[in-house]
């Protein structure tokens, strides 16, 4: 179903687009992550996966990388901190920035949650062809980066 707006050629097209996008997306995540044990956010498993394969970093740079706002990041780190899974240190040197590790606990954790989530986005993408998932992941890059 598209957009019921009557608007010019270009509008129309471009706003369903956007639904087809925003739906697909919406779809293929909730299916994805079923896979969360229950209580787990999905911004909660993206700090989770950062830290597992990034290493330790300041909340800002979680923040940026989950494209999250300084406030929810912080909120989320509390609740991971609550559940054992990561801790924060501030630097010494400068207050403001606080550094989030992972705990032993939260890198097994975490680490055998993955690749359970990976098999179930490469289950989800299998609907379309390799090709197909290149193709896919070159205009989400396209798009994201914005007009030009």
């Amino acid at each position: 179903m598209g957009t019921h707006f009557t608007g010019t050629k270009t509008e129309v097209d471009a706003l369903n687009a956007y639904i087809k996008l925003m739906r697909a997306a919406d779809t293929v995540t909730a299916r994805t992550h079923t896979v969360l044990p229950k209580g787990l956010t999905i911004t909660q498993f993206g700090v989770l996966e950062v830290l597992l394969h990034r290493g330790s970093m300041c909340q800002s740079e979680l923040a940026g990388k989950l494209l999250k706002s300084g406030g929810n990041i912080t909120l989320v780190v509390d609740n991971l901190e609550k559940a054992g899974w990561v801790t924060r240190q501030r630097d010494e040197n400068d207050r403001r920035f606080v550094t989030v590790s992972l705990t032993a606990g939260g890198r097994t954790f975490i680490t055998e949650l993955f690749p359970k989530v990976v098999a179930s986005i490469t289950r989800e993408f299998s609907a379309l062809t390799p090709a197909e998932q290149f193709t896919l992941g070159w205009l989400c890059k396209k798009l994201g980066s914005g007009v030009s």
